[in-house]
């Protein structure tokens, strides 16, 4: 039980990723805040099925006070917090070549969610994270932002924010610990109709096909408990970034 006593929450864990490091988490131990933007009855249930003492938080982080209200919530229920997840994210395809169909609002969507929303939630968070003997962030980023891939170019630079982002703060935040899971392509609900890309990774990876939710979830757990690991942004892509 390493996350036994601790508090972690973890946005956008109502399906995919999040739901599955939340069920990780919380059967190491941890009290668990869910959390999605949208997904409200999904994001009830998940909380409601965790074998470990849990609330769900309806919170989108691209609005930062009600990011200041997840992390209040978390505090108000919970009294600490120890571990936050930020993988609450937000994509749309657009081709890399076509920078007319990459509108201002996407672009500025994408960033909100993605860059502004975690730096602002992160930034709340980090006077509690040092009130933890172990407190500690994961980004859940991409490795659309160590190659020049990814669902547009907007989401790409986004990612590359975040690993970037995760390695000041490892330098500049210690002894809260920032590390960052960079996932290749992960067979979640949110992907489920990306049939093409499914099969591009399966006939391109070297282990030949997507990754399940667990198995980036097993990544972001071992950050969250290996107490002196920071700074890093651990690949998980099945070799894909190898040969891309």
């Amino acid at each position: 039980m390493d996350l036994e006593g601790r508090v972690a929450i973890v946005t956008g864990s109502s399906s995919g990723i999040g739901e599955a490091t939340a069920r990780r988490m919380s059967a190491a131990g941890a009290k668990l805040v869910v959390n999605s933007a949208t997904s409200v009855d999904a994001g009830e249930a998940v909380s409601e099925s965790l074998p470990g003492e849990s609330i769900y938080v309806r919170a989108d982080i691209s609005d930062k006070n009600q990011g200041q209200a997840l992390i209040d919530a978390a505090l108000d229920r919970f009294g600490q917090l120890d571990v936050l997840v930020n993988n609450a994210g937000w994509t749309t395809f657009v081709d890399h070549a076509d920078l007319e169909a990459l509108t201002d609002e996407i672009f500025r969507k994408t960033f909100d969610v993605n860059v502004f929303g975690t730096w602002w939630l992160t930034k709340a968070a980090m006077p509690h994270l040092r009130d933890s003997p172990d407190g500690n962030v994961v980004m859940v980023t991409s490795i659309a932002g160590v190659r020049p891939a990814g669902s547009s170019v907007a989401y790409s630079m986004s990612k590359a924010a975040l690993n970037q982002l995760t390695v000041l703060l490892a330098k500049s935040c210690g002894p809260v610990r920032v590390n960052a899971v960079a996932p290749g392509l992960v067979a979640t609900p949110w992907t489920a109709d990306w049939g093409e890309m499914h099969t591009h990774v399966s006939e391109t990876a070297p282990l030949g096909r997507s990754a399940t939710p667990d198995e980036i979830a097993h990544a972001i757990y071992a950050l969250a408990t290996n107490t002196y690991t920071t700074g890093e942004v651990m690949v998980v892509d099945g070799g894909l970034s190898q040969v891309i």
